[in-house]
């Protein structure tokens, strides 16, 4: 929370208008408790700038980190109370409308907006519109404790995951809340940049690494950001905190006494930070393919991406036909890395729905494609064999059917970039983000280092999006007791299993399951949806019998393959 001092956190005030910081104080703390919302502590900052700079240079800091730190003894001025009838008009509130059929026919459930502030430090701001479907249990009795769904990307709409989610069984004894988050594509607003689904489509014809293909993102991201904030939108309002806050108004406003919370990817990093700031009315969460708010940076992918790796080439060893057909394949794809990194290969291959196509290898590409393959992980070694023979076609076509054809014009790059440029990339150097690589994968050249797994050239596409560093309090560490199940699958080349473990050592009622062979995103995959449902029911006890018999798929080994050389 920004502000941060040792200690308890009561609050004391010196006289009307004004607080005296304690030990254990924060700005979140302040605001809430003096102000009546957590999300006006940016406006007991702006007032007190000055002090609390000056406080926290007293105290050995270069600076406070926007009211991060702040110091016992300290007297702040608190702002003007909102009048009433500017808080009634800025009240978050439900609206029932009809359901979206975006994504078909919504069976068995109520849909409508949640109405809140689009930036709620600044109450007289204009209103979002977020889409929510509350989809019904399948039980004639449920349970009184919803579960409410947070998705990931940053930037995916939530609603297109209800098919998968009643399809799994997450509705089986519970209600189910999904909330489509500010920016995305069934709420209104939302920030969705055509402009960078035409450069993804078009990057698979150009080299990954290239600098020229960083300009193109950045510019891509420049155009788009003239456009929202030609039409209003205050891309700094759509961060994780706000989408916190969202989340705790949602509860309120549905009159839901207790609920719980199952995210996925980027929406661990929500729910993280929601049961640190809201943990009111939390009764358990799960986590499934963790973002942990402390540590998440660019170059913090790369841990991810190699331990996916390792696991994917320690699995095919450890089957005697894939070990015998393929005994190098982990060194095979890293000398293909360099040589592609070097020599980048183009080929031209038919992609369903989009015709032939010109396709780009380099070494950058190669190594991305390693997240596509561990999704569908079965023809790793044999597709790694081909490319190395001199057959990059398959290869070449799986990447390409990654971004062609593809969901243009409804995934919300803008809420990507606006979480990302403000709370991961500033909080980390170029030169730090290098290293991050290096360690993750000292086998490959500087230049296949030099970008982040999913993520390259993000830093030039911030500089286009231009929204402000985050206050260092969102990478505070959740410490909580709250019943929490961290899952994740061995072959996680985007969240690595080793991050659900991470994040349960300050969980002190956690579980942690590890699905060995399976991908990012667990929910649903059979035995990670009958755990996830067991814990759901029982949070400290949950059911992972079935934990054990999950294992990795059986590598292809037969056909035309050349075989290692």
């Amino acid at each position: 929370m920004p502000g941060r001092t040792p200690g308890d956190s009561r609050t004391v005030r010196a006289k009307a208008g004004s607080h005296t910081v304690i030990s254990g104080n924060t700005l979140w703390d302040i605001a809430r408790r003096t102000l009546g919302s957590a999300q006006r502590w940016d406006t007991v900052y702006s007032l007190n700038r000055q002090t609390i700079e000056d406080a926290a240079r007293r105290h050995g800091h270069p600076s406070s980190d926007r009211g991060h730190w702040i110091f016992p003894g300290t007297v702040l001025a608190l702002p003007q109370p909102v009048p009433a009838q500017t808080q009634t008009q800025s009240t978050s509130r439900f609206e029932s409308a009809p359901c979206p059929t975006t994504y078909g026919p919504l069976d068995d459930t109520r849909c409508g907006f949640l109405v809140v502030p689009e930036n709620r430090a600044h109450p007289t701001a204009r209103t979002l519109r977020l889409a929510v479907a509350l989809v019904r249990s399948a039980s004639s009795a449920p349970h009184s404790d919803p579960i409410v769904f947070l998705t990931g990307g940053p930037g995916a709409d939530a609603l297109g995951n209800i098919a998968e989610l009643t399809e799994a069984g997450m509705n089986r004894d519970r209600d189910l809340v999904v909330l489509s988050q500010r920016g995305t594509f069934s709420s209104q607003r939302p920030l969705t940049c055509p402009e960078i689904d035409r450069f993804y489509a078009d990057r698979v014809h150009l080299a990954y690494d290239a600098p020229a293909t960083g300009d193109r993102y950045a510019q891509a991201a420049a155009r788009c950001h003239e456009r929202l904030t030609a039409q209003g939108v205050d891309p700094a309002a759509y961060n994780t905190s706000e989408n916190a806050a969202d989340v705790a108004d949602l509860r309120r406003v549905l009159g839901i006494r207790e609920w719980n919370v199952l995210s996925h990817s980027y929406g661990t990093q929500l729910a993280l930070t929601y049961m640190r700031m809201f943990p009111e009315g939390v009764r358990s969460v799960t986590v499934d393919g963790v973002v942990p708010p402390s540590v998440a940076t660019p170059g913090w992918t790369w841990s991810s991406m190699r331990e996916a790796f390792d696991n994917i080439v320690g699995a095919c060893a450890a089957q005697p036909s894939c070990r015998k057909r393929y005994p190098d394949i982990g060194a095979t794809f890293l000398r293909m890395v360099r040589e592609l990194e070097a020599r980048p290969v183009t080929t031209h291959v038919t992609v369903p729905q989009a015709g032939r196509v010109k396709v780009v290898l380099d070494g950058g590409a190669l190594l991305n494609w390693t997240v596509r393959a561990s999704h569908a992980p079965a023809d790793f070694p044999s597709a790694v064999d081909e490319l190395a023979h001199g057959r990059p076609e398959r290869i070449a076509a799986q990447w390409a059917s990654a971004w062609l054809p593809g969901s243009q014009g409804m995934f919300a790059h803008g809420l990507s970039l606006s979480v990302w440029c403000s709370e991961w990339v500033p909080f980390e150097s170029p030169a730090e983000q290098l290293a991050e690589g290096q360690r993750a994968f000292p086998e490959l050249p500087r230049s296949a280092l030099a970008q982040a797994p999913q993520l390259p050239f993000l830093r030039q596409a911030c500089r286009a999006w231009g929204v402000p560093k985050a206050p260092g309090s969102v990478r505070a560490v959740t410490r909580s007791s709250i019943p929490t199940l961290a899952i994740s699958g061995s072959f996680d080349a985007q969240t690595g299993a080793q991050w659900g473990r991470f994040v349960a050592r300050t969980l002190s009622r956690s579980t942690v399951v590890t699905l060995a062979g399976v991908a990012h995103g667990t929910f649903d995959h059979p035995c990670g949806a009958k755990v996830i449902t067991s814990f759901f029911d029982d949070p400290d006890s949950p059911d992972t019998r079935c934990v054990t018999s999950v294992k990795p798929v059986p590598f292809i080994t037969a056909g035309e393959g050349a075989g290692t050389s």
